[in-house]
This record gives structure tokens, sequence and C-alpha cells, in this order.
């Protein structure tokens, strides 16, 4: 049986992608999923924010501190791309309200409205042609213990320190 590791998760966390952001504000986001970027008149329409407590499959206890950003993607008449500073303003917006870790794990919800929601992680936004691109990956189930393993093995100097 042949084994396949899995591409490293891409996540940042919040601080890094608003950080990221406040250097060209009036720059167009656009976050791009299944290969295609999503639609002129997207809208993030909810935040949330969560610590979680699990026990995973190793009888392993985990705990980590998530915000989820969910994003619709539509098309309206008129509409452009939303601006960067559009999006801090709308995350600053809900912070005043609810509690947002700059460091938490950040994962996003698309859908079209049609399509059931799915989840993804984001890469660091990168400036192509005067706009900030983040690519989202689907977010996979893994094993952690498993990845832990993985990670120990590759981590570990060959024999005879070579």
């Amino acid at each position: 049986m042949t084994t396949i590791d899995k591409p490293p998760l891409t996540d940042i966390t919040l601080g890094h992608l608003l950080d990221a952001l406040a250097d060209v504000p009036e720059a167009s986001l656009i976050f791009l999923y299944e290969g295609r970027p999503v639609k002129p008149g997207y809208h993030v329409t909810e935040v949330k924010a969560g610590d979680f407590s699990a026990l995973d499959c190793g009888a392993n206890p985990e705990s980590w501190s998530e915000i989820f950003i969910q994003l619709w993607d539509i098309e309206e008449d008129g509409r452009s791309h939303m601006p960067a500073g559009k999006f801090s303003a709308i995350i600053r917006k809900v912070s005043d309200h609810v509690r947002l870790q700059p460091s938490a794990r950040l994962t996003f919800e698309v859908s079209d409205g049609m399509r059931p929601m799915a989840l993804y992680s984001a890469s660091p936004p990168q400036m192509n042609e005067g706009r900030f691109e983040v690519t989202l990956s689907a977010r996979p189930s893994s094993c952690k213990p498993r990845d832990r393993w993985l990670a120990e093995q590759k981590a570990e100097p060959a024999c005879c320190g070579r």
C-alpha cells in the first residue's frame, strides 16, 4: 500500500491577514477557490470566533482558537470586488462585539447560496496586478497523531548525523 503525504496546511492567522491588507487598503481583495475567483459582489455574511477543546483519535487532548469568516459568493450588478480596507473595517466592526484573537486559526466558509458551504484554509495574501489575492484551499480532515508522527520522522536526522 502506498502512502501519500498531504501537502502542509496553509493556515494563516487573522492578524497576519489584516496586517498585510493594511499596506494597500484601496486594493481589491479577491479570494480564489476551486480554481476561480469569488464573484465581484461577494459578501462577508458572518464572522464567528470559538475556543475549541477536543480529543483526537489517539485520545490526545487538543485545544485551539479559530475564527470563521463566511463568504457568500454572489454577483450583484455594478459591484466590484471588495477593497481590502472595507474587509478590514467589517472585521473591526465585528471585533466591537465578538472577541477576535489575532493569533487564532483562520477558516473560510464559502458558498454560492446553492451548494453546501465548504471549509477552506487561506494562504498569505499576495499582491498581483494591484489587487490582493488570497488562495483558499479545501480543508481536509486529518489524523493528528499520524500528522505529528510524520513531522517527527521528517525532523529526525538520518543515521550517523547525515
